[in-house]
């Protein structure tokens, strides 16, 4: 189902769908061996038999641009939003507009400008971890930016310490000093 402020549309030349909300607008290109159908504010999407595609392919295809366009009309109504936490002594963040800087224990802060369409909100308190606010009406853009962020200080096992999703939780390892026991 659309839900209601959220509009659909499909270009049969380039194959293109593209969606419009109240959060913004997306669109994705669509394989030509899939039919798109858009029946009474339902979104359908059909296996063409008649293309070259072999039939594995084409079903792949069926529930990639079904999942795709499902994740579009869900970000242009309600929008995604993921939150990273630092755990670390000294780790800190701040941001001003969209340029973001983190300070990770490296010799030099680290800088990250992230694209208009995501909203940063950092947020650091006294004692407690600082916390990093994402959010935007793409899903795979949003994905792909935290990939990022956390690829600066992954978390690890030893200490417990690294860029986490909050709520996050990190099976601890007890290291060599617990085996020499």
């Amino acid at each position: 189902m659309i839900p209601s402020g959220v509009t659909v549309n499909y270009d049969e030349k380039t194959n293109v769908v593209t969606v419009k909300g109240p959060k913004g607008e997306l669109s994705q290109k669509v394989d030509p061996s899939i039919v798109y159908k858009n029946e009474d504010g339902k979104i359908t999407f059909e296996v063409d038999e008649k293309s070259s595609v072999d039939s594995k392919q084409k079903q792949a295809f069926h529930g990639l641009y079904r999942s795709l366009v499902n994740n579009m009309v869900v970000g242009v109504s309600e929008g995604y939003k993921k939150t990273l936490e630092l755990v670390g002594v000294g780790y800190r963040v701040s941001n001003q507009g969209n340029l973001v800087e983190f300070s990770l224990g490296y010799s030099h802060p680290i800088f990250i400008q992230l694209p208009k369409e995501v909203k940063v909100e950092t947020k650091s308190e006294r004692n407690q971890n600082p916390i990093i606010t994402l959010e935007t009406c793409d899903k795979q853009l949003l994905g792909l930016i935290c990939a990022k962020i956390r690829s600066f200080r992954m978390p690890e096992p030893y200490k417990g310490k690294g860029i986490l999703f909050q709520g996050e939780v990190i099976r601890r390892k007890s290291g060599k000093t617990a085996a020499a026991k």
